[in-house]
């Protein structure tokens, strides 16, 4: 990539926008094969995981439609405690083989969450599946089925991922410099 298409608050591209869509594409071959036959209701995360959602649905082989939750426990750049269910899914998952698709684990307290709470009401089978994964952030467990890349406790921005709604638009994933979010 040209370095004058990064943006100057980024400090590092971590992700290529060529290896994340080959990374997807790797994502949606399992999903396909794990759930040939079956119909699977994608539930994508609202806002972080659009981008992703939309390129994994691309990619797949296999019967399926797509949701839309939206949550929040985030303010600024610092996770809160309690997660609130925004915008809540449009059909009723009772019955539903789900694929939660989220842009990244950090905290965990979102995913687990969302999966108790379809759970709950009676989805079929809840499965998670995550572009980024940040294990060193996590403060409760959570089972992730498809993940893209493990990555180290950096602040990431780009390819849907944001800081008070700016950077989602990037088309690879970069770490954010910390004068950007250390200023608030």
């Amino acid at each position: 990539m040209d370095k004058s298409a990064i943006d100057p608050h980024i400090e590092r591209i971590l992700l290529s926008n060529s290896e994340i869509i080959s990374r997807v594409k790797e994502i949606a071959a399992q999903v396909s094969g794990d759930y040939r036959g079956k119909q699977l209701t994608i539930v994508t995360v609202l806002k972080g995981s659009v981008f992703f959602a939309a390129d994994l649905l691309r990619f797949l082989t296999i019967d399926r439609d797509i949701d839309f939750v939206c949550t929040s426990s985030y303010i600024g750049a610092n996770s809160v405690s309690k997660v609130q269910l925004v915008a809540d899914l449009s059909s009723n998952p009772k019955g539903k083989n789900i694929l939660l698709v989220e842009d990244i684990a950090d905290t965990g307290l979102t995913l687990n969450y969302l999966r108790d709470n379809l759970k709950e009401r009676g989805a079929a089978s809840v499965a998670v599946c995550v572009l980024l994964d940040k294990p060193a952030a996590r403060k409760v467990a959570v089972e992730i089925a498809y993940r893209g890349f493990t990555i180290e406790d950096f602040f990431v921005v780009g390819y849907g991922l944001d800081y008070e709604e700016k950077f989602r638009e990037l088309p690879y994933i970069g770490v954010l410099k910390q004068s950007v979010y250390n200023n608030k």
